[in-house]
C-alpha cells in the first residue's frame, strides 16, 4: 500500500468516528518528514482518543502498519500518530486553532475529505 493509498486509509477511519474538517496535506515535495499530514479534530477528549483508536485499528488490520509513535492519547487535546510516511494529528477545536497546523503547512498540497455525510 502506497503513502496515498494509506492517507486515504486514515481519513476513512477518522471519519468512521465523525471527525471533523478532515485536512490531508501532501508534504512530500516540500518536506522529508513524511508524505502525508492528515489534520483533524474531536470534539471532546473521548471522541479524539476514539478517532485514534479507529486509525490504529484500520491501519493495522488492512494495511498491516502499526504507528513508530503516538503522543498526548491520553490527555485527549491532541493526539498524534507518526507512521513515518504518515503523520495524523488529531485536535480538540481550541488546541487545532492555537496550534494552526494548516498554516505552518501550506506550502503542501491540501486536499479536503469528503466526509461520508457529505456524500
Amino acid at each position: 500500500m502506497d503513502s496515498n493509498q494509506l492517507a486515504e486509509l486514515a481519513a476513512e477511519a477518522c471519519d468512521d468516528k465523525k471527525a471533523k474538517d478532515i485536512q490531508l496535506i501532501r508534504i512530500a515535495e516540500v518536506s522529508i518528514l513524511s508524505d502525508w499530514i492528515i489534520i483533524t479534530e474531536g470534539l471532546t477528549d473521548v471522541n479524539v482518543r476514539a478517532i485514534i483508536q479507529s486509525v490504529e485499528d484500520k491501519l493495522k488490520v488492512k494495511a498491516n502498519r502499526v504507528p513508530i509513535r503516538r503522543e498526548g492519547i491520553n490527555e485527549g487535546k491532541w493526539a498524534l500518530l507518526d507512521y513515518g510516511d504518515l503523520i495524523i494529528n488529531v485536535f480538540q477545536p481550541h488546541e487545532r486553532q492555537y496550534y494552526e497546523l494548516e498554516s505552518f503547512w501550506s506550502n503542501g498540497e491540501k486536499h479536503s475529505y469528503l466526509t461520508s455525510e457529505k456524500t
